[in-house]
């Protein structure tokens, strides 16, 4: 069942609606949210523990959860 609003949020704390229904579009569950958040921010422990990469959709929650590189 894709998540709702309230579900993003609770992961992810507050966030623009643009980046929620981009989530939200995905299909993604609220677990494979919360194993793309752990990846995109604490990727080290997790390849440590002998965590199975990510899959596809959670890559490409990552993918969005990840910050822009900027140019300076």
């Amino acid at each position: 069942m894709p998540m709702t609003r309230k579900e993003v949020t609770s992961v992810l704390g507050p966030v623009d609606e643009a980046t929620i229904a981009e989530i939200i579009s995905t299909g993604a569950t609220v677990e494979e949210l919360r194993e793309a958040w752990a990846w995109a921010f604490g990727d080290e422990a997790l390849m440590s523990a002998g965590r199975p990469l990510p899959g596809t959709r959670v890559g490409e929650l990552i993918a969005l959860l990840e910050p822009e590189p900027t140019e300076e």
